[in-house]
């Protein structure tokens, strides 16, 4: 099954490293952040869970979950996890969902159909795909979608970063322009009439070309 941006996100039951989950019900009525790795004990993604620990924090201020996935046991997850702490600094004080038989790795369109229906004998090479980010909205729809090669490190500011711009224009009918920035200029999208742009935004803002409006970050 192939998934695109504002396709619901495939629920799905798991055990985790803090017990059963039903996804949407997980989810509750906030956002979500799933990403999936291709093995535990693999470096890149040592780092990166690290990293995910340390931004926890700023992803619950914008009542976000966030839960990792990798194809191996719950079991292997918390051993994994020990080293995370140890080599990087932060507990992971999140999730991570085992998925030994490659359910939702299938289910996501990580792997074909055909990858089996065990993680026993695979190697990260082989579960290369599995290194997706999705971000998932109060609607379980995918909002986002990041793919990355196993020896790229992926960037999780950029991740914050875009999940801000979501909130934003998800609240506002503004987009936000290239390298934004919480509390940067935005974009005014031509839905919005010049009439209607007057009210919502009566100090004006900056006309580039009429279908390129810039104004303030709406509060």
């Amino acid at each position: 099954m192939s998934l695109r941006i504002n396709d619901v996100a495939p629920d799905f039951s798991a055990e985790t490293t803090q017990g059963p989950i039903h996804f949407h019900e997980w989810i509750g009525d906030g956002w979500a952040i799933l990403f999936s790795h291709p093995k535990d004990f693999t470096p890149v993604c040592t780092t990166e869970l690290g990293y995910v620990a340390r931004l926890q924090p700023e992803f619950e201020k914008r009542n976000c979950k966030v839960i990792g996935l990798s194809v191996d046991p719950v079991t292997n997850h918390g051993k994994w996890a020990a080293d995370i702490e140890e080599t990087q600094g932060y507990a992971v004080n999140y999730p991570m969902i085992g998925d030994p038989e490659l359910n939702v790795a299938k289910l996501y369109d990580m792997l074909p159909a055909e990858a089996g229906t065990t993680s026993e004998g695979r190697t990260a090479a082989n579960n290369a795909t599995v290194r997706t980010v999705f971000i998932v909205g109060p609607d379980k729809k995918i909002k986002l979608m990041l793919i990355y090669p196993m020896t790229t490190g992926r960037n999780f500011d950029e991740v914050l970063r875009v999940l801000d711009s979501m909130q934003l224009t998800a609240a506002h009918k503004v987009a936000t322009p290239v390298n934004w920035k919480q509390g940067e200029d935005v974009i005014i999208v031509p839905a919005v009439s010049d009439e209607e742009a007057k009210q919502k935004y009566p100090n004006g803002w900056k006309t580039l070309k009429p279908y390129l409006r810039i104004v303030p970050q709406p509060e």
